[in-house]
């Protein structure tokens, strides 16, 4: 029932992920944001820790209180600069890090978006780059007026670090991905949790997710906002009818059934349509076709990205007038 399509496109290569957005082609939007006031400063904590002198340590605690727990003691603190792995985490991150290059005017766009869609939130931020010894949950976390980056995370998918991380994993530690990752970090603070248990709440409100972060990020590549390939993110554009269709058939809109969110939402190696169709396919498909049910209510309603994020899926779904490309 799948017709596969394999697209060739040619290679384009930015040296800023906003360049999109740039020039000719910006919207009203992107002029205003622009003219939003956003003081950011970056901090390398990575390397004030590192070379910092043990001397200096309570000094470097009481400016950063908020990196060093109070149940982990001093000394092992002091002990972990002399660790061989955490050694080579330091050498790798300076290596690639010594300039982060358009990194903090790109946070600094983000964080303009951010205020743009939420006023409320401060027009102040400290950047602050570390070493998480490959913390996978704190990859890039979005707090008030922080944002904190463990770049020892992005180093790279064919970076040895990450050899024991599953094949279909390795996009999430490129550096394209500091930016979406700062951006979901922020969203999940305000979507508010969803109670609907269906296939179809479920896709709804990953497809809120990911339409939020579009938001935030119109420049950056669709690939990079949802954790695909290029040749996945194809994948999904040329089949996006056959996948429809299945969700159709089945009837899994209304289904509760939780394997469901394991076969199509969950971060995969593929889904599991169970069909010959499967290792051909990207995981997350439904958060896919979700995210393409969002995009068309919005273009279709006046609504507001926060009235978005309260209404029911099934509302949004009804008055989405959603038809898949074929």
């Amino acid at each position: 029932m799948f017709k596969i399509s394999k697209i060739s496109l040619p290679l384009l290569v930015v040296s800023s992920f906003f360049v999109l957005s740039c020039g000719d082609s910006k919207t009203k939007v992107d002029k205003e944001v622009e003219q939003i006031p956003m003081d950011v400063t970056v901090a390398r904590f990575d390397q004030e820790f590192y070379t910092g002198k043990d001397e200096d340590f309570q000094r470097l605690k009481k400016q950063y209180p908020y990196l060093f727990p109070a149940s982990v003691a001093d000394e092992a603190w002091l002990e972990k600069k002399q660790d061989t792995i955490f050694k080579e985490l330091y050498q790798e991150v300076t290596q690639q890090y010594s300039d982060l290059k358009s990194l903090p005017e790109d946070l600094k766009r983000l964080f303009q978006y951010i205020k743009y869609y939420y006023p409320e939130e401060s027009d102040h931020k400290k950047v602050i780059t570390l070493i998480s010894e490959v913390d996978v949950a704190a990859k890039a976390i979005y707090a008030d007026t922080l944002a904190l980056i463990s770049l020892d995370t992005y180093l790279g998918k064919d970076h040895h670090f990450y050899k024991g991380f599953p094949a279909y994993t390795l996009t999430t530690f490129e550096s394209s991905q500091i930016l979406p990752d700062m951006a979901e970090s922020f969203v999940i603070q305000k979507l508010p949790k969803t109670t609907d248990r269906t296939f179809l709440g479920t896709m709804i409100h990953q497809g809120k997710l990911m339409y939020a972060k579009e938001l935030l990020l119109p420049g950056v590549p669709k690939e990079s906002l949802i954790t695909y390939t290029k040749e996945q993110l194809d994948w999904c554009k040329a089949n996006e009818s056959q996948i429809w269709r299945y969700f159709v058939d089945n009837q899994l809109f209304f289904d509760t059934d939780g394997k469901l969110v394991t076969r199509f939402i969950e971060p995969a190696p593929f889904s599991k349509f169970y069909l010959d169709i499967d290792n051909d396919s990207p995981g997350r498909v439904g958060v896919w076709i979700g995210w393409q049910i969002v995009r068309s209510f919005m273009e279709n309603n006046n609504v507001t990205l926060q009235e978005l994020f309260a209404m029911p899926a099934k509302d949004i779904f009804e008055k989405s007038k959603y038809k898949p490309k074929k």
